[in-house]
């Protein structure tokens, strides 16, 4: 999931108290940093909730996402200040690790009876899950019939909703090469929907990755990429030694390409690739 803001005119901006209240929920709720100086992007993201309530300014509709109320706009408040990118196969590199390193000694492991579990955090709608499920297939073309699962998650729900629909436009598909979008799609009147033979490897669940999680590890890979970069250095620093809790020791972790991940000996993390990492035994930190 890439998050970014966007700048537009119409409805007032919100004042510095406002803007306070905004990014402290935002920060609370997500993670999210939001600068002062982003008033514009809030003004234009925001506007759009308040008519949809018939709210008046952003004091009511502040007083209703802090309320008990609120719940579910405060949700709905973390969508619309998020906007979610991405593409079939982006940063190709992870992709091409993954089918050369990554999945042989996983999948000979389902293969003989073994459990194999891949998670991509902040899917966004769902390109990044269904690219690794493609890469999946190309190896292993009964993966659906073993143990092996990819967990898709996204705190926003509208684009896992999406990503869990498996359709998308030709557009969106246009970075899938044409024997692959000629294998795993299959028209679906305008658009096009992965097949029924991609569909069981993936599920999709909405998810604040700094909310307790329910699932269960571990995880033999994690993709996590262009999302830690809107939070602050305590909420990344939390998030990778999460995700070390829930990797198995030899896991996979791959980050966006301006991110990094602490490595030893500060943390059980030593660098694997571009803008990956493996996770060390807990007696090799030292």
């Amino acid at each position: 999931m890439t998050t970014s803001f966007h700048h537009a005119g119409g409805a007032s901006l919100p004042d510095s108290a406002q803007m306070a209240a905004i990014a402290r929920i935002a920060h609370s709720e997500a993670g999210i940093v939001i600068a002062p100086g982003k008033t514009g992007m809030v003004q234009a993201r925001l506007a759009k909730r308040l008519r949809a309530l018939d709210l008046p300014g952003y004091d009511s509709y502040l007083a209703l996402v802090e309320s008990e109320a609120g719940r579910d706009e405060r949700r709905r408040m973390i969508s619309a200040l998020t906007t979610n990118v991405s593409h079939f196969f982006r940063e190709s590199h992870h992709f091409d690790l993954l089918r050369s390193q990554v999945l042989p000694p996983l999948l000979a492991r389902a293969k003989a009876g073994g459990r194999v579990r891949l998670w991509s955090a902040g899917c966004s709608n769902g390109q990044e899950a269904w690219s690794m499920a493609m890469t999946v297939l190309e190896l292993m073309p009964d993966a659906a019939d073993h143990d092996l699962r990819i967990l898709a998650t996204d705190i926003d729900p509208l684009v896992v909703e999406k990503g869990r629909s498996a359709t998308y436009d030709a557009q969106m598909a246009s970075s899938v090469h044409a024997p692959l979008r000629k294998r795993y799609f299959e028209q679906r009147g305008g658009q096009l929907r992965l097949v029924a033979a991609v569909r069981p490897l993936v599920s999709f669940h909405e998810l604040n990755l700094h909310a307790p999680w329910p699932m269960r590890g571990p995880f033999d890979a994690i993709f996590c990429r262009n999302v830690v970069i809107y939070f602050d250095s305590e909420a990344q620093d939390r998030l990778w030694r999460r995700f070390g809790e829930a990797l198995a020791p030899g896991g996979w972790l791959f980050v966006g390409h301006s991110e990094r991940v602490p490595v030893a000996p500060a943390s059980r993390f030593v660098t694997a690739g571009i803008t990956t990492y493996r996770l060390l035994p807990a007696a090799a930190k030292t």
